[in-house]
């Protein structure tokens, strides 16, 4: 196989991916939405219970992902980690630990979350009951790359 053969195969390649990029129907953005909480089913996990709400575009942002997760005491969401995407948390019920800025912060209902991107995070329920948090993130055309 020459160079040459190489380079049109590459082309080839490249030219069938954009074209099956370009045929993939671009998902319509999210309309205006109602998500009643008796309606929302929750699936058990190793940590609690996740509900999940919805994940899609909308007029102005690229990607809008919500759940809502409820810990069981004395489990976290999961290990600090960081992703690019900035992230709100709403404390419904119980009492949370979150991961902010190097400091762990103790909160509990009605307190407000928020985890900017790449900034290592997590949430830990360190009350005896339940704790269950909205959460609400969502990417741009300006989120940054993973770091």
């Amino acid at each position: 196989m020459t160079r040459r053969d190489l380079l049109v195969a590459l082309i080839a390649v490249s030219l069938t991916l954009t074209g099956v990029a370009a045929m993939q129907p671009k998902a319509e953005p999210l309309g205006s939405q109602v998500w009643d909480w008796k309606d929302m089913v929750a699936k058990p996990n190793a940590t609690g219970e996740v509900r999940s709400i919805v994940r899609a575009p909308t007029v102005t942002l690229d990607e809008l992902e919500m759940h809502i997760t409820t810990l069981k005491p004395g489990l976290a969401s999961h290990a600090p980690h960081q992703h690019p995407n900035e992230e709100l948390l709403i404390v419904r019920e119980g009492t949370v630990e979150a991961l902010v800025n190097g400091e762990l912060k103790r909160v509990g209902p009605g307190s407000i979350i928020f985890q900017a991107s790449n900034q290592l995070h997590n949430v830990k329920n360190v009350g005896d009951v339940p704790a269950t948090y909205h959460v609400v993130n969502w990417k741009t055309a300006a989120t940054p790359k993973a770091k």
